[in-house]
């Protein structure tokens, strides 16, 4: 290839990144305006998304890991809408849906990125793809940017009662001590949203900005996974640094490098179960597994073999981890435990 067949393959690619940055950039004209639809059906046993800032390699990872070909290049914003994608493990199929880049800004709508937060919340799970040779920048502000619109990652939801009432005044109560929230700013907090009549129960030394979210209702608590890509352009001890870190794993999308840790990771970070069934008098199916949530009973179960199983159960035989011996008989109540063989009798 010649010099002048470089520049003119550079200028085109120039040209495409614009094009592709106003599309995303621009809000369009009209409310009303028809265009194709963002969001994408939930399908499969969860759902993960993956969310980062342009070009950290979300597209050729959902290439890797699943069959769905996501376009790739070297330039930013080559993903204009949300790309799904299928990892099939241990028996689960879990939805990856590779959402457009992420910039500073996107909470107030900057960049499409009202939809992609939108799309986020959906999910179980959320992949945070983040570019290792840019150090800590990019988590500190998606970090940002996901907080401001509702989402707490990697938090649990705060142990506090409330319940608005009609009258009374506000009755203030705690079975722990509290270090950083006093009755005196529950009250002055309540005030600001013109609550004026409510129980309060705290039963964990919480923030005042957690009561906050408590009182808002609408916050989304979800396990986030940090992954640092590029680490094959970084050093050895910056590596080992970034993989020290709390929910986080290091890869390599371009050589190939940890994507089976990741998987692995994933899979405890979405809590499933897989559950095998048996008939009377033969052998358990292997080859297609019930996928629950884990702290499923044999109700879950039934439940999801058919809705009327539950209505005709007299008791069901289960062996695995979940049982003192195997096989044990069981009621509804029962928690199953990964890999767990049922068989259910009916009535």
């Amino acid at each position: 290839m010649g010099i002048l067949e470089k520049i003119a393959e550079i200028e085109k690619e120039i040209a495409r990144t614009q094009k592709n940055k106003a599309q995303l950039l621009e809000p369009s004209k009209s409310a009303a305006a028809k265009g194709e639809g963002f969001d994408v059906m939930k399908s499969g046993d969860a759902r993960v998304a993956l969310i980062g800032f342009p070009s950290v390699g979300k597209s050729t990872f959902l290439s890797l890991m699943t069959s769905t070909a996501s376009e790739a290049a070297s330039y930013e914003f080559t993903t204009l809408t949300c790309i799904p994608g299928v990892i099939e493990y241990k028996g689960a199929n879990i939805q990856l849906l590779d959402l457009p880049g992420i910039i500073e800004g996107a909470a107030q709508g900057k960049g499409r990125g009202r939809q992609v937060i939108a799309v986020a919340r959906t999910s179980d799970v959320v992949i945070m793809m983040l570019d290792a040779t840019k150090g800590e920048v990019q988590r500190a502000l998606l970090e940002k940017e996901l907080e401001s619109v509702g989402i707490r990652l990697n938090k649990s939801k705060p142990n506090i009662y409330f319940k608005p009432k009609k009258g009374g005044g506000i009755s203030f109560n705690s079975t722990v001590t509290l270090t950083q929230c006093s009755e005196k700013l529950v009250q002055l907090i309540l005030h600001e949203y013109k609550i004026f009549n409510a129980e309060v129960l705290f039963r964990e030394d919480c923030t005042p900005d957690e009561f906050i979210d408590v009182i808002v209702g609408n916050r989304v608590y979800m396990p986030c996974l940090y992954v640092y890509n590029k680490i094959d352009q970084i050093s050895m001890e910056e590596v080992d640094r970034l993989a020290r870190k709390p929910h986080s794993v290091v890869i390599s999308c371009g050589m190939k490098l940890n994507l089976d840790y990741l998987l692995e990771t994933l899979w405890e970070y979405l809590a499933l179960t897989c559950i095998y069934t048996k008939k009377r008098g033969q052998r358990p199916d292997f080859s297609d597994a019930i996928i629950l949530r884990k702290g499923a009973s044999v109700e879950h179960v039934c439940h999801r073999i058919h809705r009327t199983l539950a209505s005709q159960f007299k008791y069901a035989l289960v062996w695995g981890t979940s049982t003192k011996y195997s096989p044990q008989r069981v009621g509804l109540n029962h928690l199953m435990e990964h890999e767990d063989v049922i068989q259910v009798v009916k009535k």
